[in-house]
């Protein structure tokens, strides 16, 4: 049976410092600069949806 490896004190500190940055990182805002691109990209895809006579795609 393998024998299971002890973390020494660097891989410790290592594995506290990478689950502190990516913590950081998830907390962080999304960018104005991001929120634009998106809010543009929906409203491209919404006028694209519309047909030519101002209706949206559905005939119910």
């Amino acid at each position: 049976m393998a024998e299971k490896r002890t973390k020494s004190k660097v891989d410790e500190q290592i594995d506290e410092n990478l689950k502190r940055v990516y913590d950081d990182v998830l907390n962080e805002a999304v960018p104005d600069r991001f929120l634009d691109l998106i809010a543009q990209l929906k409203s491209a895809n919404t006028a694209s949806e519309r047909k030519p006579d101002g209706k949206d795609g559905d005939d119910a």
